[in-house]
């Protein structure tokens, strides 16, 4: 963690104006939050920078407004579930730039909590415009960056205020990154890879990446069928890119100079139709037939796949080995997850999981607590699994 500045480095917090950019974009119906996991998660930094004196002003985004106030994404409604986590009131401005911003941080006392609006109801916000990153920096002294889950983008609210005020990284981006680190930068090794997910095309940089940092490679789910397919295996009515046999069979040979053993699938369930306890089978992978869809890796292909994860030290797991929402074909993700959970909770693996499905289907099996780190950042979490820079990350870099 010394590449990056953190709240450590930050030294007394009591009077400043810290702009603390979070992520709040959260689930609502009917102008209530229905999930408050993205708030509990910020709460503690609020209440450190709060507790050690500095005045908290909360920039986040909400919904896609493009530059354009519509009260569907005000931040507005999010106040209330805020304060109640933080156990202290909330105040709010109706904008986050211009003479209301200003009014309400003038305001504050030391210890208090401020959420101005959307920064996405200004154009500047998506563009990085330089005057509305000035006019976002008028409010702070220092600028904490807590949204490693917008940290992929090059808003003004997650990169450009990192160059206009003294910058550092929040409790919850500093654990994101150091997992990370643990994950895929600095790992124990052997470092095994679980890749999961309806299709190749979403994933191919992704696959290029791990072929050449990791040193096992699972493939699972609809994903793996193109795989199976590229090395002539028939696949019946499965879901199949059969245009990117070429791909696929590049990705094979490029792990393979690597020295990146792939495991894919030796045995699959399958089925004649997608619904829940469809009738099904389990077949190994050269007798799939030509009516069959593989829904979920067999028996076989997980004891493959836990004694993979047995010889590893390190695991990062992205997405489902199968259409895991679908009773019984949840089961080869349910067995692995929990697997990998008792060598986590045993102290013998490092486990890193996130992006897309991954979340739900970890929490499906019981084990969301359990991982030695599970990010919540989506898109983020899949670019520094392609190996991208995050240019909000890139921003906290120590200088």
């Amino acid at each position: 963690m010394n590449a990056f500045r953190t709240l450590d480095d930050a030294g007394s917090l009591k009077g400043k104006r810290v702009l603390l950019r979070v992520d709040l974009n959260v689930p609502m119906e009917n102008g209530r939050v229905t999930d408050a996991t993205r708030i509990e998660r910020v709460v503690p930094t609020i209440r450190e920078i709060a507790e050690a004196g500095g005045k908290v002003i909360l920039l986040a985004h909400f919904g896609r407004p493009k530059g354009k106030p519509d009260p569907k994404d005000s931040l507005r409604p999010v106040v209330e579930t805020l304060g109640r986590h933080l156990g202290r009131p909330v105040a709010f401005a109706e904008d986050c730039v211009g003479d209301v911003a200003a009014q309400a941080v003038a305001a504050l006392k030391d210890g208090d909590v401020l959420l101005l609006e959307n920064t996405r109801y200004h154009a500047g916000e998506e563009k990085n415009d330089p005057a509305f990153t000035d006019a976002l920096a008028k409010n702070g002294d220092i600028y904490v960056n807590e949204a490693f889950s917008a940290a992929h983008r090059a808003h003004a609210s997650t990169e450009g205020l990192a160059h206009r005020l003294p910058a550092y990284a929040g409790r919850l981006m500093q654990a994101e990154l150091d997992a990370l680190t643990k994950g895929l930068e600095a790992p124990s090794r052997p470092v095994v890879a679980l890749v999961g997910g309806a299709k190749v095309s979403s994933k191919i940089d992704l696959l290029q990446n791990l072929v050449s940092k990791v040193d096992m490679l699972v493939i699972g789910g609809g994903m793996a069928n193109t795989f199976l397919h590229a090395q002539g295996k028939g696949v019946g009515k499965s879901l199949c890119e059969r245009d990117l046999a070429e791909t696929a069979t590049r990705i094979l040979e490029a792990a393979k100079a690597a020295k990146c053993r792939i495991i894919l699938p030796v045995d699959a369930v399958v089925a004649s139709e997608f619904k829940a306890n469809a009738s099904h089978e389990t077949v190994g992978v050269d007798h799939v037939p030509e009516s069959g869809m593989i829904l979920d890796a067999g028996p076989d292909s997980v004891t493959e796949i836990d004694a993979a994860i047995d010889a590893a030290a390190t695991l990062v797991w992205n997405g489902p080995l199968g259409a895991f929402e679908l009773a019984p074909f949840d089961a080869a993700t349910v067995a692995a997850a929990r697997h990998a959970a008792e060598r986590t909770k045993a102290g013998k693996l490092v486990s890193v999981a996130g992006g897309g499905d991954t979340v739900a289907a970890l929490n499906h099996a019981g084990v969301g607590e359990d991982f030695s780190y599970i990010s919540t950042a989506g898109g983020a979490f899949l670019e520094w699994l392609e190996g991208k820079a995050l240019p909000g990350v890139e921003a906290l870099r120590a200088r």
